[in-house]
């Protein structure tokens, strides 16, 4: 496409089992015919770079040590044409075939630099997380948000003030809040779509929960030098949120079905949480691998180096074919 007026960049590693969803979502957007796909694979070993290849996606590779999530970004947008940049995760999926329209139209107001949609999980979703969703997610729009709060697995920016503001390459996460952070400061508007919605998909291991928000913590510490997470933020936030989501388990009668996955979810989430604020160092190479990538890959990459709702929707995605 010489001229298109959206480009959808989606970081990939190893997602053979969901690009293919997302893809074919993106296919059936009513303004499809002005969309590209880039794909961004940080090293894949599975069939997530073959199978976005014969869906159209423009391949775009860069080596796992390479990876953070701001360069990942940054080498997507540089090779795209579109005058707005959809940010998509490659484990979420749209619902309805306007999602690219309700991401975009925010964008009528020459002062919104930044637009969000919301998150929504599915049956695979931990409990705890599906309440999160619902609290960082809510189901009404917000066209001029005073908050930095955003989430680059459902977003869209302006191409030009990309280019004036890159993301940053050194963080080990939250690039996006950093970015909405600086973008704020300049006097543009974030804006939130609650009708641009996506499944997100999150098959985490307990020790990826604990990794995911230990690289976030980091991330926010640098972001924000002055926040503190402390032992005893520990021991509260995780008590309190794990009464809090009892107590909707209880409502929702789940309580017997969730309650271990409440408690396992919450103490890794704060203990992450704990762990990455209270880390001394920066994070060197070895770390920042452990961070990115599970430890078969890691393995997998030493050999390699050795050896070589409905209202106000458009029409539901159909994916059962």
């Amino acid at each position: 496409m010489i001229n298109p007026l959206f480009s959808i960049i989606i970081r990939s590693f190893n997602e053979e089992k969901h690009i293919g969803k997302l893809i074919k979502g993106i296919r059936q957007q009513s303004v499809f015919n002005e969309v590209e796909i880039i794909l961004v694979d940080s090293g894949s070993t599975d069939n997530t770079v073959s199978i976005a290849s014969e869906l159209g996606a423009v391949i775009v590779s860069i080596m796992p040590e390479d990876f953070s999530f701001g360069r990942a970004l940054n080498i997507g947008c540089r090779k795209a044409k579109g005058k707005f940049l959809i940010l998509a995760s490659a484990h979420v999926y749209p619902i309805y075939d306007d999602w690219v329209e309700k991401m975009t139209a925010p964008f009528k107001n020459e002062k919104v630099a930044l637009v969000y949609g919301r998150q929504v999980g599915n049956e695979v979703s931990k409990y705890s997380e599906l309440l999160l969703f619902k609290k960082w997610f809510p189901a009404h729009s917000n066209y001029e948000q005073n908050i930095s709060f955003c989430n680059n697995a459902n977003a869209v920016i302006r191409r030009s003030l990309w280019e004036e503001l890159p993301y940053d390459e050194q963080l080990t996460g939250l690039e996006d809040l950093d970015w909405a952070t600086k973008i704020q400061e300049k006097g543009y508007v974030i804006a939130y779509e609650a009708f641009a919605a996506i499944v997100h998909v999150h098959e985490e291991t307990p020790s990826r929960i604990k990794n995911r928000y230990m690289r976030e913590a980091i991330a926010l510490k640098s972001i924000y030098p002055k926040e503190k997470f402390t032992l005893w933020s520990f021991i509260r936030l995780t008590n309190s949120n794990i009464w809090s989501d009892a107590v909707h388990a209880v409502h929702d009668r789940r309580f017997f079905q969730e309650i271990l996955s409440i408690i396992m979810f919450r103490t890794l989430q704060f203990w992450g949480t704990y762990l990455g604020y209270n880390m001394k160092s920066k994070p060197d190479e070895t770390l920042r691998m452990r961070m990115y990538y599970p430890n078969n890959f890691r393995k997998k990459l030493f050999q390699k180096r050795v050896d070589e709702s409905k209202m106000g929707f458009g029409q539901k995605i159909d994916y059962s074919e």
